[in-house]
């Protein structure tokens, strides 16, 4: 677009230079400067010429100009007003003639406005997910705190367990909320070390054999202890590997085993928690790590996978999950040496 700018300001160039020229010759001839046969007789009949066919042409290149630019601008200049307001559906018709960079900009628009509009829909889902999260616990500490004000329920170590408890719930909640946004907004704070990961899989199997045990469930860990060190946060990682031997226990069932795998890669190192449980619903998969994204019938937040994700991020890393029904699920890890 700059260089039909620039074209058209040349062609107006010659215009004004060709009528100074001409009124130079008026000028002059007025005054008798000038001979009818002289140079800048012809310089003043070439200027004529100059006139008609830049004149023309210059015509024509802004007439172009106009119809190609004024209608897709006006357009912008609307839709960004509707964004203005706070409608993010705007959208401008992406023109396939005209200036390039005109066509550029009206794509960039839309993207921009689509994101605007996924943006604003997520957050209103977030808005409505955390609402119903923080309802349930809310319900249960205000019903028990005015059943023992009203003297329906005695102030024992049952009823205040319950209300202590629904406050853990609250306080992990809020905590994996705070977790998850510091790490969307990259400002979650990594305290990196040299860790060995065969002997941090050990300690985090270790840490769940009682709770396996109690659920008539195996924990087993086949992590090689030739791996190479990695600079990770070894408290985020443990988080991370709790999360998911939690989530795996919680489905392996009685009889089922759980599986913490790991083997170096050319990358660097990849983990996996491995499940023999029902699977991950179909439906449900591609959209496994988004915020609140779980099975009706899971108790948990929803939040965990997402923490996951975030965290393993944070590192440089990838997660994955593969799932069917019948044939368990398992969470992949990758992590980078560098």
């Amino acid at each position: 677009m700059a260089r039909r700018f620039g074209c058209f300001i040349l062609l107006l160039s010659l215009v004004f230079v060709s009528i100074g020229v001409i009124g130079l010759w008026v000028i002059g001839s007025l005054l008798g400067l000038v001979a009818g046969d002289g140079a800048l007789t012809d310089l003043a009949r070439a200027a004529v010429v100059v006139i008609l066919i830049a004149g023309g042409a210059a015509i024509v290149f802004g007439i172009r100009l106009a119809r190609g630019v004024g209608p897709p601008l006006d357009a912008l200049v609307e839709a960004t007003g509707r964004v203005e307001r706070g409608d993010y559906t705007a959208r401008v018709p992406e023109v396939t003639r005209g200036p390039r960079e005109l066509r550029h900009l009206a794509r960039a628009f839309n993207t921009m406005t689509s994101r605007l509009e996924a943006d604003e829909a997520q957050r209103r889902r977030l808005l409505a997910d955390v609402s119903h999260e923080l309802r349930t616990p809310l319900a249960v500490i205000q019903g028990n705190a005015e059943a023992i004000v009203d003297g329906v329920y005695p102030a024992d170590a049952e009823h205040l367990g319950t209300i202590l408890e629904e406050t853990r719930v609250l306080s992990r909640l809020i905590e994996d909320l705070r977790t998850l946004s510091l790490a969307e907004a990259g400002r979650l704070t990594l305290h990196r070390e040299p860790t060995d990961l065969a002997i941090l899989a050990a300690e985090v199997g270790r840490s769940f054999e009682q709770l396996a045990g109690a659920s008539g469930a195996r924990i087993e860990v086949d992590v090689p202890d030739d791996l190479p060190l990695l600079d990770v946060d070894p408290i985020r990682l443990r988080e991370v590997l709790a999360n998911l031997v939690a989530n795996a226990l919680r489905y392996a069932g009685s009889g089922g085993t759980v599986r913490i795998g790991g083997r170096a890669t050319q990358a660097g190192v990849e983990l996996e928690v491995v499940d023999d449980g029902p699977g991950i619903p179909e439906d449900l998969l591609p959209t496994v790590f988004d915020r609140f994204a779980k099975a009706p019938e899971s108790r948990g937040s929803g939040l965990g996978l997402a923490i996951a994700r975030a965290i393993v991020q944070a590192h440089g890393g990838r997660i994955s999950a593969d799932s069917g029904p019948g044939r368990g699920t398992t969470i992949r890890i990758a992590l980078p040496s560098d």
